[in-house]
Order: C-alpha cells, then structure tokens, then sequence
C-alpha cells in the first residue's frame, strides 16, 4: 500500500495515453472518424490500467492468479433481473464468489449521462445482490461488491447545474451541485446504502492526466479506502479458509 500512490498515477497516464493514441488512430483504416471526442469513447480499453491494478492488488493480498478474472468471457455473472452480467473483475475461490468490481469514466457529455451512470450503479448492484439473496452463487458469503468512476476534472464538471423541481423539492445536497458533487453524493450514498462495500471518485483532466496527477474530492471515497477494504476483505478470506 505504501507505494499506491505511485502506481494509481500509472493507472492515469495509461487512461489518458491510451484514450489519446485511439483517438488519433481511429479511421485510420476505415477513413471514418468520429466526431468529437466519441472516436475516444467508442475504442474502450482506458480504464484497463485501474483493473490491471486492483487485480494485482488481491493477487498480492493471497488470492492465486488464476483465480482472478479479468477476461470478458470469465467475468459474467447470473443477474436476477437478467440472465447474467459481465463485470469488471471477478474473483472466485474454490466456487466461491470473493469479489466483483465495475470500473466506469465519464468524460464530457454530462448531462444524461449522469443519470445514465446512476442507473447503471444502482440497477447492478441490485440485480447482483437479489441473485445472491436467491442463491445465485450457492453456498458463498456474500461477495465484496466495489464501484469506481475517473471523472473528467473540467470547468463544465465544477459548475452547479441547474435542477427543475415543478412538483417537489429535491433533497438540500443536491441544490447548487455540480457534476462532481453529485458523483461525490452517489458514490457516498452507495456504500452508505450498502449497495456496494466501497466505491472510489477520482478527477483527472487530459493535460495533467497524461503526468499521472490526479484529485480526489474526499478521503472517504478516495482510492486508498477502495483498496484496503477490497485487500482486506481478501485477506480475511485467504486467512480464514486456508487454516
């Protein structure tokens, strides 16, 4: 954990170096480029820094290589409200479900894609822990459930949006809030409402992301509390099932 840090900023430089080669590269062969920052968006694969990372951190925690999923055809889950469901990372031990993560970025486009982002966090959790509830994963403690999001840190994503209420008042911690804040609020209440164990918020923008800087809008939601509650959790189990 001492050197977290370090290798969290890692992690931003790959994002943002990945998220800049695909755009310059894409059209290249087909000679149709999207608008915008979409060609970016529509290559995927610039968060695989973070997951690389938090792989490597439950590997180091006790949980053997092979039993740490990261692959798409090994990361699909039953669902409860759906047939399955492909996460991040998966863990299974022994037919033991340790571990799943959902890694996200919201670059740009705010609007409904914050409400978007929402609906995802929230509707996956759900379905992940009524299946679990239902006996999806048999005879398996519950499982250790985390959410990450990297935020574009941007003048547009500081600014207080403003809310229509026709009929009812939204709830005081909304008002005046910016985008951050209001990823701040959902990641809190997420873990707070247990839908998750632990959930991370982190800014970056292109200019200082490409140097690996990064900020983080509290300590609670911040990358070193995700890891340690994911490692703990992991070694605990390690602990406690290999005696």
């Amino acid at each position: 954990m001492a050197e977290l840090h370090t290798r969290v900023r890692a992690a931003v430089r790959h994002f943002w170096r990945t998220r800049q080669r695909q755009s310059n590269n894409q059209g290249r062969i087909t000679g149709k480029k999207d608008y915008g920052s979409r060609s970016a968006v529509t290559s995927g694969k610039q968060i695989d820094g973070f997951i690389r990372l938090m792989a490597e951190l439950l590997i180091e925690s006790g949980i053997q290589r092979h039993q740490v999923h990261i692959e798409k055809k090994q990361v699909v889950l039953p669902g409860w409200f759906r047939p399955t469901k492909e996460w991040d990372i998966v863990a299974v031990i022994d037919g033991t479900l340790l571990a799943v993560v959902e890694f996200k970025s919201q670059i740009g486009s705010f609007g409904n894609n914050f409400n978007n982002r929402t609906e995802e966090a929230i509707g996956n959790a759900t379905d992940m822990l009524t299946a679990y509830r239902e006996g999806a994963f048999k005879s398996s403690p519950r499982p250790w459930c985390g959410y990450f999001m990297l935020l574009e840190d941007s003048a547009a994503a500081k600014t207080a949006v403003e809310i229509r209420e026709p009929h009812f008042g939204v709830f005081p911690e909304f008002q005046n809030s910016s985008y951050t804040d209001r990823y701040r609020i959902l990641c809190q209440k997420l873990v707070r409402e247990r839908l998750y164990d632990a959930a991370c918020l982190i800014l970056s923008n292109a200019k200082e992301g490409m140097r690996g800087e990064y900020f983080e809008p509290t300590e609670e939601i911040g990358f070193r509390n995700f890891a340690a509650s994911l490692t703990a959790h992991a070694i605990a189990f390690t602990k406690y099932h290999s005696s």
